[in-house]
């Protein structure tokens, strides 16, 4: 097939890419013109396991960039919407989206023939078949189902991992207003394998399902929180040891070959400094958004809000449990990007606390392996390491924010310096018989 997509993000480029190795033919499209030549040139702007590789096989050949939407549009059987949904003043941004269904609209007034439009971005249940089927209407004075199709294609991609999980889906949700819109989202992932379960049904329930399944996840990691901080207030209690146990529940392991096997899913249930990232914070924001325009109020996920916010303020307990005060303290932080093998650092709790940090008059330096944000308002008066040994060479205090495989060698190298520093765990991956003075979240 033919497909444009709109956006070049995590979610269009690797989409693009992924798509293009199916064997589909694949035009990205971005108001960046430096992206554009980034891709155009096998380069990703973007860290992500996999996809320079995908790039440089198919760039030229079936993946290309452009930022001509309309011809884009008009030389394509299927668009995809894939452009930015930030949160602002606590509900979704839709402007994005409605701006690209508009241009979207536009191109497909001059087009003679039978177009599909498919909103791959994360959006509030109703958008499709109200803020995007509007736009596009008015733009190209069609009707949506009969002069072009119309569906939500829901998008399951973890950064770091996010080709593969396009690659070897646990589920496709196929979203559509009429059967013909169905059956265009069936044959464009008709190469997969038969064995994924394939979840036929409207633009908003496909939108819900998104949203819920992020929502899910967000809860999980709270609620794990929750029981650490519990754990901790009992005492000799350690919550990483409590997980482990509640991993090994039958609703969360199976049987493969004789072998026990636990489902991925288990990763968030366990203490930590919290989440963060593009889509677990804006989603559940715009959930609770959402609830309150419809006079709904969504306490179980403002909680989970609020707990993640109250995860810093565990980190700096920890911390003020050996230093009186934090004055001219130097303290180091391990991990920039939200997570490991991204260098994704939006809404990253290490930004939080590098603000505590500097609050209370610390002298702060950061370390990631690959997030460089350069010019972040955070990091103003914050050394910016560039290794691992130059980060803890002269550290008081190391707080370990991101799982960063690196970071496994901290012990070893400490050693080797001839330092003990507070070592203060936010993702309990460390082994705490192998530091002087460690603290971790939880225990």
């Amino acid at each position: 097939m033919k497909i444009s997509i709109i956006g070049t993000g995590y979610v269009g480029l690797v989409t693009g890419a992924c798509l293009a190795e199916c064997g589909h033919d694949v035009t990205c499209v971005d108001v960046d013109p430096g992206k554009v030549e980034m891709i155009n040139s096998a380069r990703s702007p973007i860290h992500e396991k996999g996809l320079s590789e995908l790039m440089e096989r198919h760039v030229g050949r079936r993946l290309r960039a452009s930022t001509d939407l309309a011809a884009a549009v008009a030389a394509t059987d299927v668009t995809f919407i894939a452009v930015g949904t930030p949160a602002a003043d606590g509900k979704i941004d839709l402007s994005y989206v409605e701006a690209a269904a508009s241009e979207i609209g536009g191109a497909l007034r001059r087009k003679a023939g039978y177009s599909t439009v498919i909103v791959k971005s994360t959006v509030i249940p109703g958008t499709t078949v109200g803020v995007v089927r509007a736009a596009l209407e008015r733009a190209s004075g069609k009707i949506a189902g009969q002069g072009f199709g119309l569906g939500m294609n829901p998008e399951f991609l973890t950064e770091g991992t996010a080709v593969s999980d396009f690659s070897y889906p646990d589920r496709l949700v196929l979203g559509g207003i009429d059967a013909r819109t169905h059956d265009v989202l069936r044959e464009l992932y008709s190469g997969f394998d038969k064995a994924v379960p394939r979840i036929v049904t409207s633009p908003t329930t496909a939108e819900m399902i998104k949203y819920a399944s992020n929502a899910v996840l967000a809860t999980m990691i709270s609620f794990s929180n929750e029981i650490a901080r519990l754990c901790r207030a009992v005492g000799n209690v350690d919550a990483a040891d409590v997980m482990r146990g509640v991993h090994q529940a039958g609703y969360f392991t199976t049987r493969i070959g004789g072998e026990r096997v636990t489902a991925p899913i288990v990763s968030f249930l366990e203490p930590g400094c919290g989440f963060g990232g593009s889509c677990l914070p804006k989603d559940v924001t715009a959930l609770i958004g959402q609830g309150r325009e419809m006079g709904l109020t969504l306490n179980l996920l403002q909680s989970v809000l609020d707990v993640n916010k109250g995860q810093i303020d565990e980190i700096m307990r920890l911390i003020r449990r050996h230093f009186a005060s934090l004055q001219d303290v130097t303290v180091t932080i391990l991990g920039i990007a939200f997570k490991p093998d991204t260098d994704d650092v939006r809404e990253s709790p290490a930004f939080p606390i590098i603000r505590k940090l500097k609050m209370e008059g610390a002298r702060v330096t950061a370390y990631d392996p690959i997030a460089r944000p350069n010019g972040h308002e955070d990091l103003t008066d914050v050394d910016l390491a560039e290794s691992l040994r130059e980060a803890v060479a002269n550290a008081q205090v190391v707080i370990l924010v991101t799982r960063w495989k690196e970071f496994s060698q901290l012990a070893g190298l400490l050693k080797e310096l001839g330092r003990r520093p507070l070592v203060v765990d936010g993702r309990r991956v460390l082994d705490p018989e192998a530091f002087a003075h460690y603290e971790g979240i939880g225990r």
